[in-house]
């Protein structure tokens, strides 16, 4: 285990290739030392707006658009708000600034950080890498969805405004007629899906055309590393946010907004007691930032060393809320506008029954003072206080028609996007403008994480194998070709339902693992205080000593409860997902077969099992060579330097102990006038066995 490096600007020492055991000097003694000066070839960020837009675009992705809305929706609005801000500044800054720090600091992906802080802890970068590799395959089937509606967005009437009829009997279609035209779009037209998971079927030819499309997208963008990428980003970073600011302004402007808003922010404090929430909130905290994908430390490698990534670690996890903020105000306002046309259609069907029963000639003291005659005009709020007065007397035929009922029936997930809120822009005016416009965004916000995603792959590859990093395009033409024939598994007829075991155990779990690993290896392993002190001399400035307890006991604390919470969710109840009965056009909840049990501990097991091999591989290497070191060292020989290393350990102990207490002596000069360069082993060998 070595302190970590700091790179050298262009003309410092440079620190040479395979070392790594360091010391500071002024740049005045680099030609006494005779250090030769190497070129940093390594790509860097064009300008530091590049470089947040990337951050930003890989941490603000689809999750930001349907799943906090959702979690916000289910668990008490503003009150699940305030948890996630609380959990998101203890847990989910410090691990973001870790990251950003130790990316920046070292210049190496994944892989390479955490090999330099110690060879044996190399298996977490693969096993970041392993992570990464399994989203992309489900997170680019999402984007192929995005393009597949799109596609379906130029036309009029949109093709989910209503049920189609069968060409044999002229009649609506019973699976249609049974759910609603935007559910039997999306579970029919869309993915063609069977009834189970064990119902394979054949492959979705539409589907597998927009997944080649996707991955076409994503190597044409990837394939000149750093540089074709962030080109990219430019638009599909902030075109998001002009959609979402458009559809807010278009949505505060429709009946039931206010209604929405007010549902979302209206808190439930007795959430708060349940533990449930806090594993939702704990969860959304660590995906939104990213964390343990390895994205964020490869990005932060194209840094230049003195580069604030504190201020950057703040800054994009403010960005990431206030954009989960801003897409869940943009949700609700619209899930308001179509609770309300929900409840307004309800009101008429129950007028129209009631004038039915008037017609008959029956007189009933309960006879509602509204127009009957004009089902229309009657406002929802006069028909609810009528109901309230006179709905136990009512038969099943007339039911109460709650606007909070109808908002509380949340959609999880993609059903959110491809159901409730295209259902919603059905009713607008001009609806094609504004589906194209919302799958567009779907598709940018899709595209800017997948590009994090391929990084969080490539550059740890690139950095460790030098054969890779020589043949860049190469390898990113070929891991997008394996992406997409693995992912052929997700347009099968039964692929919606491998999506959502892939983003419920392929991820979840093992980034946890990994992220313990990370945070227990910086502020244990290698060290809270010295981890600070490289950050000084990077920044030149020292981070508030409050992160050294929320690095060694909160953080660790907070992602064990974490790891326990969802290993107890699945061990007391069997995982289960959400199937689609066409016979009955709707959604059951079915228990995952044997096979599929054994398939996902299969994902979680090959994502973490890169720790320990990692582990005993190092360990293996190192008593190899002891074992070799002694066999070929004459016995008084080595008895000699046994004696001189402990004189010397001594004597480097004593020094350690006093710069630690005089720290402020350590530098005899300024920062600008050191650099980094490598010491050469063989030469105190040479020192430490003479006699």
């Amino acid at each position: 285990m070595e302190k970590l490096p700091l790179p050298s600007d262009e003309g410092g020492c440079r620190l040479a290739e395979g070392r790594s055991d360091l010391a500071l000097v002024s740049l005045d003694e680099c030609e006494v030392l005779g250090v030769e000066e190497q070129g940093d070839d390594r790509p860097a960020w064009d300008s530091k707006i590049q470089y947040v837009l990337a951050q930003v675009g890989f941490s603000v992705g689809l999750g930001n658009v349907w799943r906090f809305p959702y979690l916000c929706h289910q668990n008490g609005g503003g009150a699940f708000m305030v948890l996630y801000v609380m959990l998101l500044l203890i847990i989910g800054v410090p691990l973001f600034f870790m990251e950003l720090a130790a990316g920046q600091s070292i210049r190496q992906g994944s892989i390479g950080v955490w090999k330099h802080i110690s060879p044996r802890l190399a298996g977490i970068g693969y096993s970041s890498c392993m992570v990464c590799f399994f989203v992309a395959l489900y997170y680019n089937v999402i984007i192929a969805w995005a393009l597949f509606y799109m596609g379906n967005s130029f036309q009029y009437p949109l093709p989910w405004e209503k049920c189609p009829v069968d060409l044999i009997t002229n009649q609506t279609v019973k699976e249609c007629a049974a759910s609603s035209p935007t559910s039997y779009f999306w579970f029919r037209k869309a993915l063609d899906i069977s009834d189970s998971i064990d119902q394979s079927g054949e492959f979705n030819a539409i589907m597998t055309g927009c997944l080649l499309a996707a991955w076409a997208v994503v190597c044409l963008a990837m394939i000149k590393g750093i540089k074709s990428s962030a080109r990219v980003m430019y638009f599909s970073s902030v075109f998001p946010y002009a959609v979402l600011i458009c559809f807010l302004i278009r949505g505060l402007m429709l009946d039931g907004a206010i209604d929405g808003i007010k549902y979302m922010f209206y808190p439930k404090l007795e959430i708060w007691g349940e533990v449930q929430v806090w594993r939702q909130a704990a969860t959304q905290v660590f995906f939104a930032l990213g964390l343990g994908y390895g994205s964020v430390i490869a990005y932060s490698s194209y840094n230049p060393v003195h580069n604030n990534c504190h201020r950057d670690a703040l800054m994009v996890s403010g960005i990431n809320f206030m954009t989960s903020v801003l897409a869940s105000l943009v949700v609700f306002v619209v899930l308001g506008f179509r609770a309300k046309n929900i409840a307004l259609k309800c009101v008429q069907t129950n007028v129209a029954t009631l004038a039915q029963m008037a017609a008959t000639g029956s007189s009933q003291h309960w006879w509602p003072w509204f127009n009957m005659s004009d089902p229309k005009s009657v406002e929802l709020q006069e028909y609810r206080e009528w109901y309230g007065h006179y709905g136990s007397m009512l038969g099943s035929n007339i039911t109460d028609c709650d606007l909070e009922r109808e908002m509380s029936k949340g959609v999880e997930g993609t059903g959110l996007a491809f159901i409730a809120f295209t259902e919603a822009m059905a009713l607008f005016p001009a609806s094609p403008f504004w589906s194209a416009l919302f799958f567009l965004m779907l598709l940018n916000l899709g595209l800017s994480t997948m590009f994090g995603t391929m990084q969080g792959i490539l550059t740890p590859l690139m950095d460790n194998f030098r054969a890779l990093g020589r043949h860049k395009t190469m390898l990113t033409v070929c891991s997008c070709i394996l992406g997409f024939i693995i992912g052929l598994l997700f347009t099968q007829k039964s692929g919606n339902y491998f999506v959502t075991m892939f983003d419920d155990y392929s991820a979840t779990l093992p980034l946890i693992i990994v992220v313990i690993f990370e945070t227990i290896s910086v502020a244990w392993i290698y060290g809270a205080d010295r981890f600070l002190d490289d950050i000084e001399v990077m920044l030149q400035w020292r981070p508030p000593v409050l992160y050294r307890y929320l690095w060694k006991y909160v953080c660790p604390l907070g992602m064990m409860g974490l790891l326990a919470a969802s290993l107890l969710r699945m061990v007391f109840k069997r995982p289960t997902y959400t199937a689609w009965d066409h016979s009955t056009g709707s959604e059951t909840s079915l228990e995952y077969p044997d096979w599929a049990l054994a398939m996902l501990s299969m994902l979680i097991i090959a994502a973490t099992l890169p720790v320990p091999i990692g582990y005993l591989i190092s360990f293996l290497k190192n008593r190899r060579s002891l074992t070799t070191e002694e066999a070929e060292r004459p016995t008084e020989h080595y008895t000699k330097c046994n004696s001189t290393e402990e004189e010397t350990n001594n004597h480097h102990s004593a020094q350690n102990e006093n710069n630690s207490q005089h720290h402020s002596t350590f530098l005899t000069r300024s920062i600008e006038h050191y650099r980094l360069i490598p010491q050469r082993e063989d030469a105190e060998e040479e020192e430490d066995t003479l006699v």
